[in-house]
């Protein structure tokens, strides 16, 4: 009996991307990082494997369930596979770039692996690209890397686009005044993580109403942050709402046409963040094909963690991306009869058509236009199409 596996058979979560999927991917990255060199963030590409040691420090930590182990057949010493850019470009900044001015701004693209997927996401390899602002501590920052990753996914045709902010350290430091703790804090958090105010009132206590009531904020950014006015907050919450309302002002002029939604509970996917975050989402027709998240970011400590950085940033996923966009229609394809000249081969390409030269002799030149995907065929020195 034989067991090898078919050939075309990949590990769960895997896949080949074929034509014309694979170029239309390599168009949506140029695009992606064409807008984000345009605003002045320079790419960098860092390795695809590291220590674990490097990859799991700082904001690295938090992906290291997430990340393929291995023993360095070079060094002797254990490497991960990257779940995730970002702590790579934290890592750049911090070393390779520590005495470059700031705010520096860097962007990158490339594949990440991660150990299993999810229910909404299976694709265990996944192309991100992203960027970094490092070195900014204030909301002009956290405008820049919502507004740039909007205008990004804007170019690219994304429909009904709108961005989710959430505040993920409000909820803590409303835990803190009212001093919850241990095992009951890990339940409320999964109370809210779940939106079920029954369970946040259970657990809560005194705190209940207000957690109620900020679970209940949820929704349009203006409304949100009008909900957020009426809640007698503890002071370092009351910051983070004057925080989002600085970021929403300048998000006004930034991204007038962008739709922005606030919730003040979410947690799940910004652990290691430490301030304003956000996730972008496609709508419409785009949302059923796909889970519809298109990417997330938000702020950080970047560097040693006994001296970082402020820092924010954003990655967009390509795999989801690509599902949300319109079908592409192929460009035309020529076929090209043999004897064709050089000079009209060039030529015929400079006008954007993309030519097959035939190899071999042919009876029917149509038919084999259509033998290999071609929609055009050369003859009398002019494209002729096949329909």
């Amino acid at each position: 009996m034989n067991d090898a596996p078919h050939p075309a058979l990949l590990p769960t979560g895997m896949r080949d991307l074929l034509p014309p999927e694979a170029e239309v991917e390599a168009q949506v990255v140029a695009r992606l990082m064409a807008t984000l060199a345009a605003h002045g963030y320079e790419r960098v590409k860092p390795p695809l494997v590291e220590f674990e040691e490097t990859l799991f420090s700082g904001v690295g930590a938090a992906m290291a369930p997430a990340t393929f182990r291995m023993m360095d057949p070079g060094s002797h010493r254990m490497i991960g596979v990257r779940a995730d850019m970002t702590p790579q470009i934290a890592r750049i900044a911090a070393t390779r770039l520590g005495n470059v001015a700031r705010p520096l701004r860097l962007s990158y693209a490339g594949q990440v692996l991660r150990v299993r997927g999810s229910e909404i996401r299976p694709e265990r390899q996944i192309g991100q690209v992203g960027a970094e602002l490092i070195g900014a501590g204030g909301p002009a920052a956290d405008v820049e890397a919502i507004a740039v990753a909007g205008e990004a996914l804007s170019s690219l045709g994304v429909p009904h686009l709108s961005v989710d902010i959430t505040l993920p350290t409000l909820v803590p430091a409303v835990v803190e005044a009212y001093c919850i703790c241990g095992d009951r804090a890990a339940a409320l958090r999964a109370a809210l993580d779940h939106k079920d105010a029954a369970a946040v009132a259970a657990t809560a206590g005194e705190a209940g109403e207000l957690l109620e009531r900020l679970l209940a904020a949820a929704g349009p950014a203006e409304a949100a942050l009008a909900a957020l006015d009426q809640l007698d907050l503890p002071p370092q919450a009351r910051a983070e709402r004057l925080r989002l309302g600085a970021v929403l002002d300048g998000l006004k002029d930034a991204a007038p046409g962008l739709k922005v939604t606030a919730d003040p509970v979410e947690n799940r996917g910004f652990e290691y963040h430490t301030g304003i975050s956000f996730t972008f989402f496609a709508g419409g027709a785009a949302l059923r094909q796909s889970s519809g998240e298109l990417g997330r970011g938000g702020r950080y400590q970047a560097g040693d963690p006994a001296a970082p950085e402020p820092a924010t940033g954003f990655t967009l996923d390509t795999d989801t991306i690509l599902r949300t966009l319109p079908e592409v229609m192929p460009q035309p394809r020529l076929l090209l009869p043999p004897g064709t000249g050089r000079a009209r081969s060039a030529a015929l390409r400079e006008k954007g058509w993309i030519t097959v030269a035939a190899l071999d002799p042919a009876a029917d030149w149509r038919a084999e236009a259509r033998r290999l995907g071609c929609s055009h065929v050369l003859e009398d020195g002019a494209p002729r199409p096949l329909d």
